[in-house]
């Protein structure tokens, strides 16, 4: 399994990537600098009804600033993972995201991830390029990519590699045979053409 974290806004919020299972399988999140817990006293207006404006105290500069922060890290967060999930197609499984309470009381995005399975196809080398044509597309998609996300295009691009090596041994050893044979038929009607010419 295969995790990492994209660039963030602020260092402060976690991480969010592609993962790559063999096969799908849901991924542990990489660790990383996580803020520090904003959940809400359970007595708390905030807590009793998250994102009515009648209930959310007045904010102040500085939980502005972080709500701002917030806000932009969910749509990034969101944004990253459905260009994985988008390009993926079949490949990937579903979108899973790590949620951070804001000072208004509501739930935003700070890391997230999309499993994908970055498995060959066994006996199907041909198979196994397209599969990860497509996996090293989808760790690709987000405008910009992490470093896990390049780690699981270049897995995919070594995978991808050694069934071109394969499916070009196969297309080498189905020449030889093929070759085999028609030496050994032109062998063959040499000695037929030798004895009817004898």
């Amino acid at each position: 399994m295969i995790s990492g974290a994209i660039p963030s806004i602020n260092s402060v919020y976690s991480s969010s990537a592609v993962t790559a299972g063999k096969p799908v399988v849901a991924g542990a999140r990489e660790p990383g600098p996580v803020a520090p817990s904003l959940e809400q006293d359970p007595s708390s207006s905030v807590h009793k009804s998250a994102g009515d404006p009648r209930n959310v105290p007045a904010l102040d500069e500085a939980q502005l600033r972080e709500l701002t922060e917030l806000k932009a890290r969910d749509r990034e967060v969101r944004a990253h993972e459905a260009a994985h999930k988008a390009v993926g197609g079949q490949h990937a499984g579903a979108i899973s995201y790590d949620y951070q309470r804001g000072p208004d009381g509501a739930r935003y995005a700070v890391g997230g991830e999309v499993s994908i399975d970055i498995s060959p196809v066994q006996g199907d080398p041909e198979a196994t390029i397209e599969k990860m044509r497509v996996v090293r597309a989808a760790a690709m998609a987000p405008a910009e990519p992490s470093s896990q996300d390049r780690a699981v295009a270049a897995e995919a691009t070594q995978i991808m590699l050694q069934a071109q090596t394969d499916l070009y041994r196969q297309a080498s050893d189905t020449y030889q045979s093929v070759s085999k044979m028609n030496d050994s038929d032109t062998k063959s009607e040499r000695s037929s053409f030798q004895s009817v010419m004898a």
